[in-house]
């Protein structure tokens, strides 16, 4: 069994550089993990740690069920691919991938045997007598992780190894390396800060932010289920809108989510409105993806928003618009630290699962009253705001229909899928009952 355990891993370099801080993880036997964020965030140093080319500072690593601290690199029986592919240039492919197998000894007639197979499944087998320098950079690449997964490691290392590469190479590289390691069952951690990379070929993703951990979990529920609004936003292409609102309980409505010119209520039967009433007064981060947004002729009232349509772009399959709706946005690199522990939320919340019961508008609205207030008029949006606001456009799909620019639009907000953070960017999510 091939389990990695990052028990409060940190790494601090000289001059105080606090690369991980107190990093959980429990990556499990077989299982494709990929470590993702971006250039800075602690991704590679933890890649490191594990290989044993960086010690960590403080907490413990588990490998095969016991405390790796100590262990050399040769001990932690790992393989490593880089992002430069790091081959011995004056041996060839074939010699490249025999190195390892030399320095373990055994056989060799079973050796070339292996690495010959090997390279026909990289599709490089009629280059294994070439020197890497006559290779192109994805031809490179392959031979990398021939080399890492010829001597069958425990586990199975890769840093950033497609990110040198053009975009139609990358496509192809990928699949390969996604079905190359589920062939072999080896446990793997991948290191990208390329969101598609993580979405298509990861078990389970785990997010960084300045060293810390901000969330884990499958693709789907990092993405439909954030943890942070940096979540949110990293996991987001085309750009997910993140909007600046305050929250108001009101008793006959709902938790009324201000905007300022415009304004969505989040009805009481929403199993988010008790944890909504916490923010009662207090400003609120609306999330919507552009596919949560959907153009009407005349929308439900407190369930949609308006604008005029400034800019378009056409993605082939669809058309994305930009439309002015003066609503303020947030930038997610502006909003505070990450929490403390993966899945954290804010005070008084906590993450409920699918099917979980909804409490109904009678027993809500006795718990709501002295906080019952109609929201204030709506104040002149502002275009900057400390550095925290960008303009204030909405980002929506149109399908196949093209929309004319300067056209008034009305889009219905899928209340299901919108997400709601706290100030400090934290998930609000529904009350566990």
């Amino acid at each position: 069994m091939t389990e990695v355990v990052l028990n409060g891993v940190g790494k601090v370099f000289p001059g105080d550089v606090h690369a991980v801080r107190d990093v959980h993880l429990r990556i499990g036997d077989g299982e494709l993990f990929v470590l993702l964020g971006p250039s800075g965030c602690g991704k590679s140093t933890i890649l490191r740690m594990i290989a044993g080319l960086e010690e960590a500072t403080s907490g413990e690593l588990w490998l095969n069920g016991g405390v790796a601290n100590d262990l050399s690199p040769r001990e932690r029986n790992v393989a490593m691919v880089f992002q430069d592919g790091a081959l011995y240039p004056h041996r060839t492919v074939g010699g490249n991938m025999m190195f390892p197998l030399e320095v373990a000894g055994g056989d060799r007639a079973e050796a070339r045997e292996r690495v010959a197979e090997l390279t026909r499944a990289l599709g490089i087998g009629s280059m294994i007598d070439r020197l890497p320098g006559t290779l192109s950079g994805g031809q490179r690449q392959r031979a990398a992780i021939g080399r890492a997964l010829i001597r069958q490691p425990s586990l199975f290392l890769m840093d950033e190894p497609l990110s040198s590469l053009d975009a139609g190479l990358r496509t192809e590289l990928r699949l390969e390396i996604t079905g190359l390691v589920r062939s072999t069952g080896t446990t793997t951690v991948y290191v990208t800060h390329d969101q598609v990379e993580a979405m298509t070929m990861a078990d389970r993703i785990a997010v960084l932010r300045d060293g810390v951990l901000e969330d884990v979990g499958t693709p789907e529920q990092i993405y439909r289920d954030p943890a942070t609004v940096f979540v949110a936003a990293f996991l987001s292409s085309p750009p997910i809108n993140l909007l600046q609102a305050t929250a108001w309980a009101v008793q006959d409505r709902g938790v009324v989510l201000d905007f300022g010119p415009q304004q969505v209520t989040v009805p009481w039967n929403d199993a988010r409105s008790p944890a909504l009433i916490s923010h009662h007064g207090g400003p609120v981060i609306v999330g919507l993806r552009p596919d949560a947004l959907t153009p009407v002729a005349a929308g439900e009232a407190g369930r949609t928003l308006a604008g005029r349509v400034r800019v378009l772009e056409f993605h082939g399959h669809d058309w994305l618009a930009y439309a002015e709706a003066g609503i303020p946005t947030v930038d997610a690199a502006a909003v505070g630290p990450g929490p403390a522990s993966p899945g954290a939320a804010s005070s008084g919340t906590a993450g409920a699962g699918p099917g979980r019961e909804r409490p109904g508008p009678g027993g809500l609205a006795g718990r709501v009253r002295g906080l019952i207030r109609r929201p204030a008029p709506p104040e002149p949006v502002e275009e900057e705001h400390a550095g925290h606001h960008r303009r204030s456009d909405l980002v929506f799909s149109t399908g196949s229909r093209r929309p004319e620019r300067g056209a008034e639009v009305r889009l219905d907000v899928d209340l299901d899928r919108m997400l709601v953070f706290g100030p400090d960017g934290r998930r609000i999510t529904a009350v566990r009952r």
